[in-house]
């Protein structure tokens, strides 16, 4: 299969509106895919790479050799080339990545180039999600989308489950089970911007669970044996001695619970995220002493033989109970009071959690899927900070300055210190008037990034702060994203870094 295929179904797919047009043309794209293409095609498709990093950055990018005439790159060349890419690695590794993908680049059309400078940047935003290339493999194999959808749940990724619809139809897609040792992709929450909302979309008395800043953690059970998996299916199981041990003494024959992971300080407030995080990398041998993680189940979808994933959350609760010392569940309150819910809210808060997560007694398990029985709340931070330099943007940005780098004020110097950049929460609206805006404010300008007078007060929504020795603060914010623009603040009335630091804890 050729891949301006690919790239001709991704324009028509970012050009369609309604969802209908957008399944019909990957599944188009499906059925002329050969068997061993399907599961790259419904990857590059997704905005995915089957490798997931092959360690090219927007800089490998930039510039580019001239694009061929016609079209003659295939997928499967696209792919083993990427996989080439992703294993260069020691001495002169940039060099050879760069070397590797201008061969390829070489190869490609305009229409193609454009299409996979796109997907290695994540920029491919033309609404082909899991939900949407989900029922495309169920209209191209002509399969029920409960079929699927289960298959995909179970096995954990798309791409395979499409090989089978399209090879082998619904018998096929039903050789999928959970398996101890193959994870699954998780249940994910669906946001609600105050508790009360949360709570008026539960019929009856709800569940409501702190919300922790750490690791999702899936973790296989089997007669001892440990596995630890992370929300993005890598398996951590080497790293963490301090959860297998306990778990691995539970004496279980088999099972699959769902938690999180953590690391905590002695008073039982949490770290920064990044120290979590630190425990997912690989190991070093400068590595010293490290901070333990805390582990909080909060669910169980497999026990002794039984798959739990269909019983309702409520029996699946009362299974994790039966299976796990106290110590190990995440904390919970079942309650229709509105009242008594704010209390728990306000202590997860208060003990510097990120929220609380509410749910319905009576939802299954959606694998992979953002479950209408789940529900995050969380307090939402704000800071009015100075846009100091902007970056051109990628594909369907190209010709907009998108990417913004944000400070804080710094009354001490007179200055801006960096905190982060972010191009999230832009629209189009938004996107043309801050290029015309940034344009005349620009001081200098280079063939990535126009260095901008800071005068341009932005208000940003973040989920938190974390030390990074990357910017000159020593912070950085996670999740960051415009929420507007302040044209009636001055840079002097922006937010300082003493009170970004007081929210850090500081």
């Amino acid at each position: 299969m050729l891949l301006s295929e690919i790239a001709r179904t991704s324009a028509e797919v970012a050009a369609e509106a309604g969802r209908k047009a957008k399944v019909n043309a990957l599944a188009g794209a499906l059925r002329s895919a050969g068997q061993g293409e399907a599961a790259v095609v419904v990857a590059y498709l997704s905005g995915e790479l089957p490798q997931r990093q092959i360690g090219v950055g927007y800089a490998a990018l930039r510039e580019l050799p001239p694009a061929a005439s016609e079209p003659a790159l295939t997928v499967a060349e696209v792919d083993a080339a990427f996989g080439e890419i992703g294993g260069v690695s020691g001495a002169g590794s940039v060099a050879r990545r760069r070397e590797l993908l201008h061969a390829v680049f070489a190869r490609a059309t305009l229409a193609e180039q454009e299409f996979l400078v796109r997907l290695l940047s994540g920029e491919l935003r033309q609404g082909a999600l899991d939900g949407v290339m989900t029922d495309a493999v169920a209209t191209a194999a002509e399969v029920p989308l409960a079929e699927v959808r289960r298959a995909a749940m179970l096995r954990g990724a798309l791409g395979p489950v499409a090989v089978a619809a399209l090879a082998d139809g619904v018998p096929g897609l039903r050789v999928f089970k959970l398996e101890v040792g193959r994870p699954v992709r998780p249940m994910l929450a669906s946001s609600a911007p105050s508790l009360a909302d949360a709570l008026a979309k539960i019929d009856g008395p709800a569940a409501v669970e702190w919300k922790l800043d750490g690791i999702r953690a899936q973790i296989h059970v089997r007669d001892g044996e440990v596995r630890v998996f992370t929300r993005t299916l890598d398996e951590i199981t080497a790293r963490l001695p301090e959860i297998t041990g306990p778990l691995g003494g539970l004496g279980l024959h088999d099972a699959v619970f769902d938690g999180e992971l953590i690391a905590l300080r002695e008073d039982g407030r949490p770290h920064p995220f990044q120290i979590t995080a630190a425990r997912t990398a690989t190991r070093t041998k400068k590595d010293g002493p490290q901070v333990p993680l805390s582990l909080f189940l909060f669910d169980v979808l497999r026990r002794d033989g039984a798959d739990l994933l269909d019983r309702p959350d409520a029996e699946r609760h009362e299974a994790l109970v039966r299976a796990v010392p106290p110590d190990l569940l995440m904390p919970r309150t079942v309650t229709a009071d509105p009242a008594e819910a704010e209390k728990v809210f306000a202590d997860a808060v208060a003990r510097g959690h990120e929220g609380v997560v509410v749910k319905s007694p009576a939802t299954p398990y959606a694998a992979g899927r953002r479950g209408a029985g789940w529900i995050k709340v969380k307090p939402r931070h704000t800071l009015d900070l100075v846009v100091l330099a902007v970056e051109w943007g990628h594909g369907r940005r190209r010709g907009l300055l998108s990417n913004l780098h944000l400070g804080a004020r710094d009354p001490e110097t007179g200055g801006f210190v960096m905190l982060g950049k972010t191009f999230k929460g832009l629209t189009d609206e938004l996107l043309a008037w801050q290029t015309e805006k940034l344009k005349a404010l620009a001081v200098r300008e280079d063939s990535y990034t126009v260095h901008v007078r800071p005068e341009l007060v932005v208000e940003i929504a973040f989920d938190g702060l974390q030390t990074s020795p990357r910017y000159p603060g020593g912070l950085a914010l996670r999740f960051a994203r415009v929420l507007r623009y302040r044209p009636d603040k001055t840079a002097a009335e922006a937010d300082t870094i003493e009170t970004v630091r007081a929210l850090a804890g500081i």
